[in-house]
């Protein structure tokens, strides 16, 4: 068989293989019928199924612990390049828990997002792709999908999620809503000042190519993790 011939045919099978997955429309499926919930925990609902799409997570209670967290997770590198440059998101919750206190004992710089908007283009983005880690809050966590939602505006930038390869995320049980049809009705109420972007994360970046392979951290952080602060 000749290599087009070969090539063809491993793209007819892989087609094949995707059509098994074929997901159908129910028209049935509204709020009242498919609603799912978050269970009684919505903490732990949350970070089991975020857990399940290849991210990490865990939940403390109070500031210190959360504050030791990050001390701790700023000294493990998992055997990679030490975290010495930190953007992260302008939030009344992050700038609660005193984190600055964490990063100067560490040693690690650190900028905020509406800081580098001010700067000019040039050197805003050299400082943002030289970060080893991004840390957000965010707007809502979905406990039956584990879905962070992100709404992008003035001092959270998307890309505070994105550029980096490692990523953070700051809740607290407060943020959580149970079911993805909540957060609809979340966003319903805000929309006269909704941004123009929000992002839904799951876990860590993932893509698959035409023969069905999985590779994390492609279009995004392939190391992904949510603190929950209760």
């Amino acid at each position: 068989m000749s290599d087009r011939a070969t090539f063809l045919n491993r793209i007819r099978e892989a087609t094949a293989k995707g059509r098994a997955y074929r997901v159908a429309v129910n028209p049935l499926a509204t709020a009242e019928t498919a609603y799912v919930g978050g269970g009684t925990d919505l903490v732990a609902s949350f970070l089991a199924e975020w857990t399940a799409v290849g991210g990490r997570g865990t939940r403390v209670t109070g500031a210190a612990a959360a504050r030791k967290f990050l001390a701790q997770f700023l000294a493990d590198t998992g055997g990679g390049a030490p975290i010495q440059r930190v953007i992260q998101w302008r939030h009344p919750l992050l700038e609660r828990l005193e984190l600055s206190t964490v990063y100067a004992a560490a040693g690690v710089t650190t900028t905020t997002w509406d800081t580098l908007a001010a700067e000019s283009e040039e050197s805003r983005w050299t400082t943002a792709f030289a970060a080893d880690l991004g840390i957000t809050s965010a707007d809502y966590a979905v406990a039956e999908t584990g879905t962070l939602a992100l709404c992008s505006q003035r001092g959270q930038g998307r890309v505070v999620s994105l550029l980096p390869p490692r990523y953070l995320a700051i809740l607290e049980p407060s943020q959580l809503v149970p079911d993805l049809f909540d957060l609809f009705r979340a966003l319903e109420t805000r929309k006269a000042d909704l941004p123009s972007n929000i992002a839904l994360v799951t876990g860590p970046s993932k893509t698959g190519d035409i023969e069905l392979k999985l590779t994390t951290g492609v279009h995004g952080p392939g190391n992904v993790f949510v603190l929950v602060v209760e």
